[in-house]
């Protein structure tokens, strides 16, 4: 990518955290610098109102801009992701957070790590996310839009729930357990793994079935081609089961409703610096045991 083809960035983060806004301040002092244009997410501009930027709504960021740059953990990338993949903006991640897994730059090669990508010496890696869709009888009681996961949960106690499973049309078996998680390869890290499922390479075209506590020792993760059509139908439950996208909020799920999830049209396109390396991340981040030489 030539050298300034990222003229207007949007900057995006978590209201509230001191630490993101002192990495936003050092940020938006950097990009002026270089010349760029700085449109602020409007959520943000109570706390920064002293910086006299250009403020707009993530719908007006993603129309205008040529990069997005999340300040924060990977749950407010995952945010970003939903809104962003619908506009074919880059997204760039400065973790502030904990792990870390999509927000690789650290505050303190911030300006380094910023600079080569501005210089357009960066990685591009294509993301995809999951459409859910909640069908009761004939209309749509609820949707939702995943880079992580799609999970069915058997509500806010412990209660088993039973339900059928159908991949492109074909039944596959009936389970009782405490849910189900549909999974990317970017969420097999998240929720997926900490319940026993595989770690995909993001490049995979894949999806996760992982179940959570099955009553049976022969239910194991399924992993299925990426373009599948999973529908789950709710048989049997104690308590109203819910279906959640990347932890949001849950929608309430009827006997008989039918869950369909799919691969959405758009993608999500997130940045890298030079250097980046997927199994050195897990490395890091996992707890990993690394060479004791060099070759």
């Amino acid at each position: 990518m030539p050298r300034d083809t990222f003229r207007n960035i949007g900057l995006v983060a978590r209201s509230g955290s001191e630490q993101a806004l002192y990495s936003l301040r050092q940020l938006v002092h950097f990009l002026q610098q270089r010349g760029c244009n700085v449109i602020l997410e409007k959520t943000l501009t109570p706390e920064l109102a002293d910086l006299g930027l250009q403020a707009g709504s993530r719908k007006q960021i993603g129309q205008s801009c040529d990069l997005v740059i999340v300040v924060g953990g990977d749950g407010c990338l995952l945010g970003a992701a939903r809104t962003f993949a619908g506009y074919d903006v880059p997204v760039l991640g400065i973790n502030r957070g904990r792990l870390g897994f999509l927000t690789d730059v650290l505050p303190a090669e911030l300006e380094q790590r910023v600079g080569q990508v501005l210089d357009g010496d960066y990685l591009v890696e294509s993301r995809f996310l999951l459409d859910m869709e909640l069908n009761r009888g004939r209309s749509v009681a609820g949707h939702g839009a995943a880079l992580n996961d799609v999970v069915l949960l058997s509500g806010d106690s412990v209660h088993m729930i039973e339900f059928e499973l159908f991949i492109d049309g074909l039944f596959v078996y009936n389970q009782r357990s405490d849910g189900l998680i549909i999974s990317t390869p970017t969420g097999s890290t998240a929720y997926a793994l900490s319940c026993g499922g595989p770690i995909m390479h993001p490049a995979i075209d894949a999806m996760a079935l992982v179940p959570l506590n099955p009553h049976t020792l022969t239910s194991r993760p399924l992993v299925v081609g990426g373009n599948s059509e999973i529908k789950l139908r709710v048989t049997s439950f104690r308590q109203e089961p819910l279906v959640s996208c990347d932890g949001q909020q849950g929608i309430r799920v009827e006997r008989d409703d039918v869950i369909a999830i799919r691969k959405k049209p758009q993608r999500l396109k997130l940045l890298h610096p030079p250097g980046h390396d997927f199994y050195e991340a897990c490395r890091s981040k996992l707890g990993w045991s690394s060479r004791l030489g060099q070759d």
